[in-house]
């Protein structure tokens, strides 16, 4: 399918069925929203437990459980869900089908055997392309240009269950992880729709091993930057690591971030940094990337034309 309408075919409420829905991350939300909307009976909403955030270390909610609050869908929030006790109360809720979308857990084979229409899962790729849990920025930090959203059913292994209905769309060329996240996303919650809906004359389809990538969880060394690469793969790895790790380097003995950056002409020396008229350059291996925007540790991100203004490098400046 083209990067069209992927609820074109699925705007009707269908049959109601009563689901338990399993998400955590923002990127969940429009799929929980868009199955209410709809009509489904969502019987709980099972998310990560609330963990300590940001400077003050203060327990917040996942976006899941928020939007599960305002939608005024119970909420529950194991610490594992392979407990029996989570199994029982499953199975005690009886749900004819369960949907999942970035939960952050292994839903064991206990749990899979509860719903009799099986556990539908949203994952943002092209399967068996990118599997994994960063599909989203590995494909835009490994130069793809296309990429999509599939439905499946969920199995025992890792994103390798057999295939329902797929979505498919172009990667900008400047588009980050965060702004392809924000269209799967809607593209995402529209196709489970059409899933649910089309269910019973859907024929899955196993998945081609030989064609398999992965996309594991992301590090904060991930966000390294190697200088001996080109600056194509420089800057979809910019484009592709946010909003975290971002991408970055040591100026000085700090942190030194690159969060905005386009390829350039001429060549500079690798991981040299090189003003010319009031741009910020860094070379690297045949070439050079323009520094958009920038943030040295403990400082505001700023654009690369005032970093200049208020650091003063000398003519073999470094990021290592």
């Amino acid at each position: 399918m083209n990067g069209g309408d992927p609820g074109a075919r699925g705007q009707g409420p269908g049959a109601s069925m009563r689901l338990v829905f399993m998400g955590t991350p923002v990127f969940a939300v429009p799929t929980l929203e868009r199955i209410v909307a709809v009509g489904h009976e969502v019987i709980a909403v099972f998310t990560q437990p609330d963990r300590p955030k940001g400077r003050g270390q203060k327990d917040a909610m996942p976006p899941v459980k928020e939007a599960a609050l305002r939608l005024g869908l119970p909420v529950r929030q194991p610490e594992r869900v392979r407990r029996p006790e989570v199994v029982e109360q499953l199975r005690a809720l009886a749900p004819e089908a369960m949907v999942v979308v970035g939960y952050g857990q292994i839903i064991p084979q206990a749990i899979l055997d509860i719903p009799p229409k099986g556990i539908i899962n949203v994952h943002a790729s092209l399967l068996p392309k990118y599997r994994g849990a960063a599909p989203i920025q590995w494909a835009i930090a490994r130069g793809e240009t296309r990429t999509g959203v599939t439905t499946m059913k969920i199995d025992a292994g890792l994103d390798t269950g057999d295939t329902l209905l797929k979505w498919e769309t172009e990667i900008g060329p400047e588009e980050t992880a965060v702004e392809l996240g924000e269209r799967l996303a809607v593209a995402g919650a529209d196709l489970l729709v059409r899933t649910l809906e089309e269910l019973p004359t859907i024929v899955p389809e196993k998945q081609d091993e030989t064609r398999a990538s992965y996309a594991p969880i992301l590090k904060k060394e991930d966000g390294r930057i190697d200088w001996s690469m080109s600056a194509g793969e420089i800057v979809n790895r910019v484009r592709g690591l946010v909003p975290w790790p971002g991408c970055y380097g040591s100026l000085r003995g700090q942190r030194f971030h690159i969060w905005k950056a386009k390829q350039a002409e001429g060549s500079f020396q690798a991981g040299h940094l090189e003003v010319v008229g009031k741009k910020l350059y860094a070379g690297c291996k045949g070439g050079a990337i323009e520094l958009l925007e920038v943030q040295l540790e403990g400082k505001k991100r700023m654009t690369g034309a005032a970093f200049l203004n208020g650091f003063s490098l000398s003519e073999q400046e470094v990021l290592a």
